[in-house]
């Protein structure tokens, strides 16, 4: 039987069994990795360079993209280089590696759309305590307090996962380093303690949800008694961009991690984990400027100033 000091690699998931499927796979992942990165890139540079969105709102919403960013990062490129080069292989290291920044940055945006439902709570229920409750610094220490979570989740799970024996081989059945196809090579009388670990993440990530869930209650019944059309309107377009954010995230994870094993089986399990994994950074950008006028326009004149830059530009000359 093998163990974890005898493996030096592991071996992804296979997406395709031929050389022209493989390519095709190569071309369609490169093409959603490029659109994920142009739109929270452009999402990222227009909060940064616009001084209108220097907003606690848009603040947590560049925290969001750049989590985006990294968590897309971490799965999709490995997939290609295989899908490209033809390979299943991953390093033990760059195994454990992927898993660590995938579930610090996945833990830490769960915690952003947390904090970012309590904003969206302040904003509507409290609004003159607005500027005392959600000021630069205040502000500040949230973000740092959701990235450091994210950190110390990780670390745990990664640390427990990969101290557990393997058993079963170094097959992994998915196309990147995740806690449920580690699990399955790991030997069974030592699989309690990482399971306990996962119930009490799991008890934390309820207690989140149950924040949310109260925070939006309490605004709908605010937004809902609001005299002027116009105010419902506007407290509406800035909550339901949030809310389908954070429907895609919660019910892709959910899903993938709390299935049933009954209805387990590898090509269900590859399409769960591409939803939660690759969709929300995707579709993230675009569901936030689709309602958001202040960020539609930021990244207008973001695109006229690119624009004009280029053709502003000398000719280049040897």
């Amino acid at each position: 039987m093998p163990n974890s000091s005898s493996i030096s690699e592991f071996l992804l998931l296979a997406l395709a069994d031929t050389r022209q499927l493989q390519l095709l796979h190569f071309w369609l992942l490169l093409g959603i990795y490029l659109a994920a990165l142009l739109g929270n890139g452009l999402i990222s540079t227009a909060v940064a360079c616009h001084h209108r969105l220097h907003t606690p709102m848009y603040f947590f919403l560049l925290n969001l993209a750049l989590l985006d960013l990294g968590c897309i990062s971490t799965t999709l490129p490995k997939a290609m280089a295989n899908a490209l080069w033809d390979t299943r292989h991953i390093s033990y290291s760059g195994c454990a590696a992927q898993l660590f920044f995938f579930l610090f940055l996945f833990s830490a945006e769960y915690c952003i759309l947390t904090i970012m439902s309590y904003d969206r709570y302040v904003a509507i229920c409290k609004p003159l305590h607005y500027g005392t409750l959600m000021d630069s610094r205040a502000c500040a220490s949230m973000a740092a307090a959701a990235w450091a979570t994210g950190l110390v989740y990780s670390l745990l799970h990664t640390v427990s996962t990969f101290s557990l024996p393997l058993c079963h081989g170094n097959v992994v059945d998915q196309f990147f380093c995740e806690i449920p196809q580690i699990l399955k090579l790991t030997c069974s009388e030592f699989y309690l303690r990482e399971f306990g670990l996962i119930m009490a993440g799991v008890l934390v990530l309820f207690g989140c949800f149950v924040f949310i869930v109260v925070s939006y209650v309490q605004i709908f019944r605010a937004v809902l008694r609001m005299p002027s059309e116009r105010g419902r309107h506007k407290a509406f377009s800035t909550c339901l961009p949030h809310l389908a954010v954070l429907s895609l995230f919660l019910s892709t994870a959910t899903f993938a991690y709390l299935k049933p094993p009954s209805v387990s089986s590898p090509f269900l399990d590859l399409v769960v984990s591409f939803l939660y994994s690759v969709v929300p950074p995707v579709m993230n950008p675009l569901i936030y400027s689709m309602r958001n006028k202040d960020l539609k326009d930021a990244l207008w004149k973001l695109k006229v100033k690119c624009v004009l830059k280029s053709v502003n530009c000398p000719p280049f000359s040897m």
